[in-house]
């Protein structure tokens, strides 16, 4: 949640060689809707099932960088399913950040209304330690650029391999 996955995922992704999947965006076009219509049509529950099934299916594909939407870390399933395809990687963020990166909060359900920071802390908090347990390496995005986070995990992840 606005921490620049999909933006970040991207860079590595090219750095890597490899291909990326925006797991969000692979949803809204297998539903044929935004993120925020299935929330405001069909709830939460109904969102984070249509995620459970996309991340399972990434079993099948071949190896590829994978922003995931900010709670895809409240199921269980999905984290055993995420530390099973590779390497994860948790892009720490502020509340204050995230709204800033996010701006127009309307595309981001669980931040709409007046209250988008504190409704961001409270996400955050409810998830970081999720977020850490998962986490095979930790960036913090505070003062850095998307191309700054994307080296320094490319840079990670060769001392990872090596």
């Amino acid at each position: 949640m606005g921490a620049g996955k999909s933006t970040v995922g991207r860079l590595a992704a090219s750095e890597l060689g490899l291909p990326l999947v925006d797991l969000d965006a692979r949803i809204e076009r297998e539903a044929g809707a935004a993120i925020a219509t299935i929330f405001a049509e069909q709830g939460e529950d109904a969102f984070r099932a249509r995620e459970s099934e996309a991340l399972s299916a990434l079993e099948a594909e071949p190896p590829s960088v994978i922003a995931c939407g900010g709670g895809i870390v409240v199921r269980p399933e999905n984290r055993a399913e995420l530390k099973r395809l590779g390497t994860v990687v948790y892009l720490e963020v502020t509340a204050g950040e995230a709204v800033a990166r996010v701006g127009d909060a309307s595309t981001r359900p669980l931040l709409a209304g007046p209250s988008g920071v504190l409704a961001a802390t409270s996400l955050l908090q409810a998830r970081e330690g999720l977020y850490r347990a998962v986490a095979d390496i930790t960036v913090s995005t505070s003062g850095r650029t998307a191309p700054e986070v994307a080296e320094l995990i490319v840079t990670e992840l060769s001392k990872e391999r090596s």
